[in-house]
């Protein structure tokens, strides 16, 4: 056995998102979003569910807390619901919605645990769907006065902001293939989506800096891609570097414009509107969960979650692990993502999600005894160590997710807590995986 520590400084931590756990979806002035309206919309989600009482954690803020506390945890990654902050998405704050992280934020600093909120996690407010959401320059603009309004009140207590969660999911399930919220299938307005979010990100940082903002990033999912070289490059394209390049580069890569010319003349893309995302950002989310193998094939039509990705497929070697979301486990697909990140574009990174869905539940003994899970977080957490020792700069481990909740168009099917919920009652009870991850907190490290 050999024994992990990990760099002095180096933060543990664990993540939520406001429409999955925190309920309340009708109080205080909270307007709708366009996952309310998604959700009771019949044949969306999975028996119809909704985030309407999640986890209720609205009106649990202590009792999660102790949760944490109980863990150890350094950081807690949560997210601001924009529609509770302005109902519509403009003008004036909702005074209740503002008052709700307030009270979360100095309850996390006298519980010793460093708040890191994300302002976007999905929940755009309804009313900008209704003008055309994110393919409109206007969803972008307003981002940006959103992020003054909450950064104002709430930056002297932030360790770090994160500005958009997985903004590839935002525009390619949500407009691409329509499996996420709005539920659009047009191609072209989802590469305007791109953009906008890309924007909505530079303006973003903007206000939180002039806001008093410390740490300010951005939560990007990218793809590890394996397989054959073309196919690998022309999906890098879509998924990585649309995001990458124009972030910390300044500039879209020219294969992925030329690739998507038969959608969009890239119009939207207006003089100036590179340096605005060109913003220098402290660290790089990552949210990893498994990754994806790639070949050619010259009659796989085209991906709707990729447009330009003609000819391409994705395959899955066989002797692999499966989660109960039908992802493979492979570890070294994280070590291999965080390396090339910090050869291409020198950022730090930190993991801001990484975890597993498995159907455990209390046994006979009432404890949850999520083997599988403890095996995923182990091999995924080496797999950071080794790319440390490869010589990546990576500053945190958040595992995914607190607790049991919402996931999306799946209800409440899949689980990826380390703390189970019984729905019906909303008791917590911490899993084997809590209580290994908490070791792992208590020891800076853990062995292989």
């Amino acid at each position: 056995m050999t024994q992990l520590t990990f760099p002095e400084g180096f933060l543990w931590g664990t993540a939520t998102a406001s429409y999955q756990i925190e309920g309340a979806a009708n109080e205080d002035g909270r307007g709708q979003s366009i996952w309310d309206t998604f959700s009771n919309t019949p044949g969306k989600t999975w028996r119809g569910q909704s985030g309407a009482v999640a986890c209720d954690h609205y009106h649990r803020v202590d009792e999660d807390i102790a949760l944490m506390t109980s863990l150890g945890v350094d950081t807690y990654r949560f997210s601001i619901a924009w529609p509770r902050i302005q109902p519509d998405g403009t003008g004036p704050a909702n005074p209740k919605g503002l008052d709700f992280y307030d009270r979360l934020l100095d309850k996390l600093v006298a519980a010793g645990i460093k708040p890191m909120p994300t302002l976007y996690h999905w929940d755009l407010p309804q009313s900008f769907e209704d003008r055309g959401g994110w393919p409109e320059r206007e969803t972008a603009e307003r981002f940006g006065d959103y992020a003054a309004i909450v950064g104002a009140r709430l930056s002297d207590r932030v360790h770090t902001w994160w500005t958009l969660n997985e903004p590839w999911c935002s525009a390619f399930l949500g407009y691409g293939n329509g499996h996420h919220a709005p539920g659009r299938t047009e191609p072209a307005a989802a590469l305007a989506s791109v953009h906008h979010l890309n924007l909505a990100h530079g303006l973003a940082v903007q206000a939180l800096r002039a806001a008093g903002a410390d740490l300010v990033s951005i939560v990007l999912n990218p793809t590890q891609c394996r397989g054959e070289e073309e196919a690998v490059r022309t999906v890098d394209g879509i998924a990585n570097r649309v995001f990458f390049d124009p972030i910390l580069r300044g500039q879209y890569p020219a294969d992925v414009i030329e690739r998507t010319q038969h959608h969009t003349d890239w119009s939207f893309v207006q003089d100036g509107d590179l340096a605005q995302i060109h913003q220098p950002i402290d660290v790089l989310g990552v949210n990893y969960y498994s990754p994806t193998w790639l070949r050619a094939n010259p009659d796989e039509p085209e991906s709707p979650v990729g447009p330009g990705t003609i000819g391409v497929e994705g395959y899955t070697p066989e002797g692999l692990e499966f989660t109960d979301m039908g992802w493979a486990v492979d570890a070294t697909g994280l070590t291999d993502l965080l390396v090339r990140i910090h050869k291409d574009y020198g950022v730090p990174t930190m993991i801001t999600e990484n975890g597993a869905a498995y159907p455990t539940g209390p046994g006979e003994d009432g404890e949850v005894h999520d083997e599988e899970r403890v095996a995923y977080l182990r091999s995924h957490i080496a797999a950071v160590h080794d790319a440390i020792e490869a010589g990546a700069d990576v500053r945190g481990y958040t595992a995914w997710s607190l607790m049991d909740n919402f996931e999306w168009a799946f209800g409440y099917d899949k689980r990826f807590g380390i703390v189970h919920v019984d729905y019906a009652t909303q008791k917590r009870t911490p899993k084997d995986s809590a209580k290994f991850y908490s070791k792992v907190i208590a020891d800076h490290g853990l062995t292989r």
